[in-house]
């Protein structure tokens, strides 16, 4: 072998070990879809990216490629926005026939074992959960109706008609074939999609559910991949908070979760601040505080974990400012718009107002959420006050005529530094975000940390009005 062969070997060699493409593709004819562009999308994570595009030829025919770092799922995007979800499975080619991406019943899968597993058990699964949803409903009658309580055949037949069909879901599952992608896909779309009919109808499998939950491996690329990641921690949740249970015993479930996150996820800080930060947003939008806290102080406290600085400042929030806490006191400094007081007995602190409960809350007419929710709370002053509750709005704007302008309308207390994230008040509330909402006592002890003026009202609708009447 001359010194030319050695190279080109050498650099062939180093082609295929560099290069992640190996020419694995997705061919389709789609009559529909003739001289469109087609996109090629895959997951990441909580998020997609493009892998491939091209533009389909006059009979409607394209070919898009991936590689060996797509394994897993993804789908075919045309120009109207309609989606057909495929597999990227290693060392298979996939090719597809049909008119458009809208018709997938009509799709027919060529070439593409893995995706094949994937289209046959996607109809038999919903036909077999919809007839043992069909059977449950029966057993119940038979259980429970006394025309039908006494007849021990026909519950003896529903119990073993029911066995087989779980039996016949899982045997499908079982036979895929070892360490394909769809080996472990499978089962984790029937877990997730299977969440509603078991709190619905199956309540007897919700421990073992949120069991299987808990076993998920989050550092595991394949979950990443796979596109359920998102509804892999909503479901859990969800299922915990939907399981029956009494608050509490939501609380202590919902905690316990947390720490086998946690747990697993150590080994991996870049998922555990995503992940994490995810699962806290989720508790938070769902008013599950003491979830959302227990959550960000087990962070907070843990000595083996990085948390990235943007989501260390809202966990560090909930340290300093949790349920129980002192609120600072709030020199009013700056401009002050106060037209429900004298002018001579505008309070100069927090410390100064007179009333068993102040809302504090942090805005600015640049935040798209807060002029709604100035509004709403303007709406609701006057039944707040009878009530027993002031409200001070903080401001983060830097202009002084934006402050006045912004402020004129609102008939409740707003104050300015005009120092916008830098100011002391901003910082000793360790505020992140606008709004950013407190309700606090007369003896300066934080109640709620509500997420909307909504769930505020609720409160003084529930609590206040009901306690007073």
């Amino acid at each position: 072998m001359n010194y030319k062969h050695i190279i080109l070997l050498n650099f062939i060699t180093l082609y295929l070990l560099l290069s992640p493409a190996f020419g694995q593709s997705i061919t389709g004819t789609f009559t529909n879809l003739a001289n469109q562009p087609i996109k090629l999308v895959g997951f990441n994570g909580f998020d997609t990216y493009a892998i491939d595009s091209t533009q389909a030829n006059e009979k409607g025919e394209f070919e898009l490629k991936f590689s060996i770092n797509d394994i897993g799922m993804g789908y075919l995007l045309s120009e109207d926005n309609k989606s057909f979800v495929v597999i990227f499975a290693e060392n298979e080619n996939l090719q597809l026939k049909g008119e458009n991406f809208a018709a997938a019943e009509i799709i027919a899968i060529e070439n593409g074992k893995q995706n094949q597993f994937f289209e046959q058990f996607a109809s038999e699964h919903s036909r077999r959960e919809q007839t043992l949803s069909a059977w449950e409903y029966l057993e119940k009658i038979y259980l429970k109706d006394s025309l039908f309580a006494v007849q021990q055949a026909p519950k003896q037949a529903i119990e073993t008609e029911k066995t087989r069909i779980k039996a016949e879901d899982s045997l499908f599952l079982a036979n895929l074939p070892k360490k394909s992608y769809i080996s472990y896909y499978l089962p984790l779309r029937k877990l997730v999609s299977s969440v509603s009919t078991i709190a619905q109808y199956r309540t007897e499998e919700i421990p073992a559910t949120i069991k299987a939950f808990r076993e998920i491996d989050y550092t595991d690329k394949r979950l990443y991949k796979s596109g359920l990641l998102q509804e892999v921690i909503e479901s859990h949740f969800w299922l915990i908070e939907n399981s029956g249970r009494s608050l509490d015993s939501v609380y202590i479930e919902m905690n316990k979760s947390i720490d086998i996150l946690v747990a697993n996820l150590l080994a991996d800080e870049e998922k555990l601040n995503e992940i994490t930060e995810n699962l806290f947003k989720l508790l938070e939008k769902r008013s599950l505080f003491r979830a959302s806290e227990y959550l960000a102080l087990k962070l907070l406290n843990e000595q083996g974990c990085t948390i990235i600085n943007d989501f260390a400042s809202q966990l560090e929030s909930y340290r300093a400012m949790k349920k129980g806490n002192t609120a600072p006191n709030i020199e009013f400094k700056g401009d002050i718009f106060a037209p429900a007081y004298k002018s001579g007995s505008i309070p100069k602190s927090l410390s100064d107002i007179e009333s068993n409960y102040t809302v504090i809350i942090f805005g600015a007419s640049w935040c798209l959420l807060c002029p709604k929710e100035l509004s709403m709370i303007s709406q609701h002053y006057k039944k707040w006050k009878t009530q027993g509750v002031e409200v001070v709005f903080v401001s983060l704007e830097e202009d002084e005529n934006t402050f006045k302008t912004f402020v004129g309308v609102f008939p409740f207390i707003s104050i300015c530094d005009y120092q916008k994230w830098e100011s002391p008040v901003v910082n000793n509330y360790h505020v992140f975000a606008t709004p950013t909402i407190y309700l606090i006592n007369n003896k300066q002890e934080i109640l709620l940390r509500p997420n909307s003026v909504s769930q505020l009202d609720s409160w003084v609708d529930w609590y206040l009005v009901q306690k007073n009447k």
